[in-house]
């Protein structure tokens, strides 16, 4: 560990808002940093100035994380094949004339409030650029993603008279993003 205060400082800022396997790896290299400035000669508090200045900006530091951030990939992708998954069940619900289905009003609302929310989490978490813990809400999103493809499909094969080809396309395309949200999903909460 670094063993000056203003290093102490600039790690402890980025400690509140990284995660802790990410400072630890910058800790490292800023004490390599601060350790390679003493070796110059170079005074202990003019050496720390040095490594953090190397180092940038902590601000910086923690925007660019958090763009790479894998809450925030995640929702990004999540969001990305929203429309291609809405299309292929929009289809699918007209061709199959839904508004026939057996299925109460009530249902019918909380499938569309929960999409209206999965999205809206996803949205924050992806558009996140200074905050690496409001990516992790993705997490959030993406389960409730998941919760909202399995139910649809059960919705389907309960309530839908018949097997469409466009009820077909959006069962697969529900079933890959399952898949693919499902992987996603330990990087986000453990990232």
């Amino acid at each position: 560990m670094a063993s000056h205060q203003l290093i102490e400082s600039y790690l402890g800022y980025l400690s509140r808002r990284l995660p802790a396997g990410a400072v630890e790896e910058l800790s490292d290299g800023l004490a390599e940093t601060y350790r390679h400035h003493l070796s110059l000669g170079t005074e202990p508090a003019v050496a720390a100035r040095s490594a953090v200045a190397d180092f940038g900006d902590p601000v910086i530091v923690v925007a660019a994380f958090t763009r790479q951030a894998p809450g925030r990939r995640a929702a990004l992708m999540m969001l990305a094949t929203g429309p291609v998954v809405g299309v292929c069940w929009g289809a699918t619900l007209v061709a199959g004339h839904a508004w026939t289905w057996p299925v109460a009003t009530a249902v019918r609302y909380a499938f569309g409030l929960t999409l209206l929310s999965v999205v809206a989490v996803l949205v924050v978490a992806g558009t996140s650029r200074a905050s690496y813990a409001r990516t992790r809400i993705a997490a959030v999103g993406g389960s409730g993603l998941v919760v909202l493809d399995l139910a649809m499909l059960a919705t389907v094969l309960v309530a839908a008279p018949a097997l469409t080809w466009p009820m077909a396309a959006a069962v697969l395309a529900s079933l890959a993003r399952v898949v693919l949200t499902l992987r996603a999903l330990p990087a986000v909460v453990h990232g």
